[in-house]
């Protein structure tokens, strides 16, 4: 059965290293059983097509939270986000812009919509195998190309970590007449430490979407689209969400999202100071591996403006100041390990890790693996994942 296989899973000495953000830990999630919450939209709990209750109240908190000007609750993933966002604002045959490396939902949008998608390749810096980060200068020469594009969806951070600068890409699509929508599934915790680069939601754009549950406590599914501008059609994207999502929203969702923002507004101060803690901690532990890299920028509490380096000097060269031309930010959560000059393939470190040191990693690139972490990974997980890369670059 599967409810056996996940169970025998999570009873396993096997580090999560990976997505929901809540990495299982008790002390983040506080149901003694999910069946008590699965309600449906009886009196007094709201309707989430047309809240004006208490799941009103949750979506205003997202807002106040994030800076934005209204949040609507997804219980159906950022997937959803995506979908209606795109399909609120454009007709059949309408042209759209994206970088090559977006989420999937992009396509299934210009799909669903019978719309047009105009497609940039992604720029991979050289040394490391990453994506860098979206010119606003490429984007403007596709706009140019292209002047009949609606509206441009850019993905920041990267699964990677990387950050875009948001506000000049946005500044270069409202000058040719279209919209932004930042794909931010990756970037929920962004803005609630000066250690992180700031939220999408912050930077004057128009829609961003982010996935509480990647990177922060909250059961899978569990996102946020925050509406950030006056351009923003909010009634079309009720509409669309009306039409995209179940018409039997999970109470268990909704209430892990309430859950989720009410934590970060009474502690978010002391959980992101002991994560920074962790990670400072973790990079300076594997800042002399000789043949895996780990990816990283300075760790600086007013970082904003540092470009990413690389740990190991010896293989990589540091990258550089910034402003660099391949990386405008970097999230220092997403720990990218680089296989590139190492004996070891990505598949064989990521196997390696599984196998041999129980650490189960997010995901496995042709260069890289990339480890994610939340504020909900304790000492010990980092103190392993170091031990393990430590342990495997000495052999």
């Amino acid at each position: 059965m599967l409810y056996e296989k996940i169970k025998k899973h999570t009873e396993s000495d096997m580090y999560p290293m990976h997505m929901p953000g809540h990495k299982r830990n008790k002390d983040f999630m506080p149901y003694d059983s999910i069946y008590d919450l699965d309600i449906t939209e009886i009196y007094a709990f709201d309707d989430l097509h047309n809240p004006h209750g208490v799941l009103a109240e949750t979506e205003d908190l997202a807002a106040e939270l994030y800076g934005s000007h209204k949040a609507f609750m997804l219980v159906n993933g950022s997937t959803v986000g995506i979908l209606a966002a795109i399909g609120a604002h454009t007709k059949r045959g309408d042209k759209i812009l994206a970088i090559d490396n977006y989420h999937w939902s992009t396509s299934n949008a210009a799909n669903l919509f019978d719309l047009e998608l105009i497609t940039v390749k992604a720029k991979i810096d050289e040394k490391s195998g990453v994506p860098c980060s979206v010119s606003p200068l490429v984007i403007e020469n596709a706009l140019i190309e292209e002047p009949n594009i609606k509206l441009v969806i850019i993905t920041s951070p990267s699964y990677e970590g990387v950050v875009s600068d948001i506000a000049e890409l946005t500044k270069v699509a409202h000058a040719h007449g279209c919209l932004l929508i930042v794909d931010s599934a990756h970037g929920a915790h962004l803005g609630f430490s000066d250690a992180f680069p700031k939220s999408a939601t912050t930077q004057g754009t128009d829609i961003v979407v982010v996935s509480l549950h990647k990177t922060l406590p909250a059961l899978t599914q569990c996102s946020l689209l925050h509406v950030c501008s006056e351009r923003v059609d909010v009634n079309a994207i009720r509409e669309k969400l009306y039409i995209l999502q179940t018409s039997s929203p999970s109470y268990v969702f909704m209430s892990s999202i309430d859950y989720c923002l009410r934590l970060l507004k009474s502690d978010s101060v002391k959980l992101f100071g002991e994560y920074e803690e962790n990670l400072s901690i973790f990079y300076e532990r594997v800042k002399e591996l000789n043949k895996l890299t780990v990816l990283r920028h300075s760790i600086n509490l007013s970082h904003h403006g540092n470009a990413p380096s690389c740990c190991n000097s010896n293989s990589l060269n540091d990258i550089g100041d910034f402003p660099h031309p391949r990386f405008y930010d970097f999230d220092y959560g997403k720990i990218v390990i680089i296989t590139k000059d190492s004996p070891l393939s990505s598949e064989s470190l990521a196997e390696i890790l599984r196998s041999r040191y129980k650490i189960e990693v997010e995901r496995v690139c042709d260069d890289y693996v990339i480890a994610m972490t939340s504020i909900c990974d304790t000492p010990k997980g980092f103190t392993r994942l170091a031990d393990a890369l430590i342990a495997i670059d000495s052999a």
